[in-house]
């Protein structure tokens, strides 16, 4: 069944060139991807443009007004649809240059075509990635041309059909094979496979329907995000050419190292460094958090070289979901590298005091976990 492009455009049949020109403006203006990027009105905003390109072409418009469809495929002929044949349609059209639509003619592909997605990176400290922002990103892109809306025209012209190709988008030339005569195509040079050329082009597009301008666009970034990430920004890409509907931008998130944390994931880890006489007595050492300020942590008495002591929840924030990570804080005890004679006697008073205890060589296989042989057995077995 034929299309209603009238009625996408919401013009009579009788309308005239301008009267067409007019609606699909009022209707760009309202639909346009910049303007309003809900999905549906992206949708309609293909059909406005089909439609104009279509009743804005004399040939495409006289098969309309006789009750026809100038974009719909027909099968017949010598196109070889690929209907009951397996797909060989795609080989026969490959060597002899079939695909035919109707009216005997290739379709072309159009001015109006979807835009390039994008990509572009921005830097975010470990605290923006574990809150979430609002970051704000000037961008270099083709936007909406505001003087012709996108169609590319000057004032009240409009597109011809391309004379080099008769509108079919591409030309075909003969080639002698083993395998006989062989058709190949290749795109227009004139109108690049539109099928039609702008004889007097917008003068501030020069016809392309866009023009490149720079942007900000505010670029909701999620709480949890990390480094390689991308958050895809729906219709904030390249406006296509022809005014076609925008492609996406999708930003890369490149995570900033932090002074104290090092992420893992979800989990964060940090280095305390705590002295030998607390690390034997016991103490608490105060943490600022990412999210939630200070917090105690405690050193249990006894605490030995390489302890890690788990705060729960205290990590990074897991990415749409209510969790958190964990911070493992890694216990490094300080031994001082140097004693005045008061705290050498107090020393030895202590060693006194522990006398049944020495140094001495024990076997790796009763080693503490995690000790210095306990890692060397993880590191090597791990090969």
């Amino acid at each position: 069944m034929a299309r209603d492009y009238y009625g996408t455009l919401g013009v009579g049949q009788k309308a005239t060139d301008q009267e067409l020109k007019r609606a699909y403006r009022k209707l760009a203006r309202e639909l346009h991807p910049d303007v309003n990027p809900d999905e549906a009105a992206q949708v309609r905003f293909r059909e406005i443009s089909t439609a104009y390109e279509v009743l804005s072409d004399p040939e495409k418009r006289r098969v309309v007004d006789l009750g026809g469809d100038p974009l719909e495929s027909g099968g017949g002929g010598a196109g070889f649809s690929g209907a009951g044949f397996g797909g060989l349609g795609d080989v026969f059209e490959a060597f002899f240059g079939g695909g035919a639509t109707a009216g005997g003619t290739r379709r072309a592909r159009g001015r109006v075509q979807p835009g390039a997605s994008s990509l572009l990176r921005t830097k975010l400290t470990l605290e923006e990635c574990a809150r979430g922002i609002t970051k704000h990103i000037t961008v270099e892109t083709a936007i909406l041309c505001d003087s012709c809306i996108g169609a590319g025209t000057n004032g009240d012209s409009k597109p011809t059909r391309c004379e080099t190709c008769r509108g079919m988008g591409e030309v075909q030339s003969v080639q002698r094979s083993f395998l006989g005569q062989v058709m190949t195509s290749r795109p227009c040079p004139t109108c690049r496979g539109a099928g039609e050329v702008i004889p007097d082009p917008c003068h501030k597009c020069g016809g392309d329907g866009r023009v490149r301008a720079r942007r900000e666009i505010a670029a909701r970034i999620p709480a949890g995000v990390g480094n390689g990430m991308r958050v895809r920004l729906a219709s904030q890409g390249e406006v296509g050419p022809g005014g076609g509907p925008a492609g996406d931008l999708h930003v890369e998130i490149v995570e900033q190292a932090h002074d104290v944390f090092v992420r893992d994931g979800d989990d964060l880890h940090c280095t305390i460094r705590v002295p030998m006489v607390d690390a034997a007595l016991g103490t608490t050492v105060v943490i600022e958090t990412i999210l939630d300020g200070p917090i105690e942590l405690t050193v249990d008495p006894g605490t030995q070289p390489g302890a890690v002591s788990t705060v729960r929840g205290q990590g990074m924030p897991k990415l749409r979901a209510a969790a958190r990570g964990d911070l493992h804080a890694h216990l490094e005890v300080v031994v001082p590298a140097r004693l005045d004679s008061k705290q050498a006697d107090l020393l030895r008073d202590y060693k006194g005091l522990r006398d049944r205890e020495r140094a001495e060589v024990v076997s790796s296989h009763s080693a503490t976990p995690g000790g210095l042989f306990s890692r060397l057995r993880s590191t090597f077995s791990g090969r």
